[in-house]
């Protein structure tokens, strides 16, 4: 699929054999903020690369800078508890962890709050020597919402895990 059918994405075949979906989040201007355009077009390239057997496993990026900054602030701020459970917000951003086939993170810059947690629904995490990873959501007066404290629990063990939830502490590679 070539990359012009998406607006927040490049998706491509690449290796020898074209064999590895690479996906790549492209929204350079926001350091690859999640908004709901972005998550609705990488549910789509998931549902493509896992439905072609072509593609043995699939590669996420970012960019240098950052792999994804977080969620997209500004789309969310103005919305209420209510309008946010009615409307089934964050509903389907699970889609990588459910893919069958073997998800790669390639992570390097920053790694934060809901970004942090897409690379950990994915099966492995490669992190370059510039990654941060973080869930600051506590600096904005919220708690990770996308599984984030229950990943990351099991990443990298409890007492760590409570530290950069409840302090905004990052962590590198």
């Amino acid at each position: 699929r070539a990359g012009a059918a998406f607006q927040y994405l490049l998706v491509q075949k690449a290796g020898a054999q074209k064999n590895v979906g690479l996906i790549q989040l492209n929204r350079p201007k926001a350091l690859n903020a999640l908004c709901e355009g972005l998550m609705a077009e990488l549910r789509r390239a998931l549902d493509a690369m896992e439905s072609d057997p072509a593609v043995g496993a699939i590669v996420l990026t970012g960019s240098e800078k950052a792999f994804a900054a977080g969620a997209d602030i500004k789309e969310m701020q103005d919305k209420t508890f209510q309008e946010c459970y009615n409307s089934g917000f964050l509903a389907g951003w699970d889609k990588v962890a459910v893919v069958r086939k073997p998800i790669i993170a390639a992570v390097n810059g920053y790694a934060l709050g809901g970004g942090c947690e897409l690379a950990m629904m994915c099966d492995i995490i490669y992190a370059g020597e510039k990654a941060q990873f973080g869930q600051p959501e506590i600096l904005l007066g919220t708690i990770p919402g996308a599984g984030g404290t229950q990943r990351l629990t099991r990443a990298v063990g409890k007492s760590l895990a409570m530290e950069m939830v409840l302090t905004g502490d990052r962590i590198s590679a």
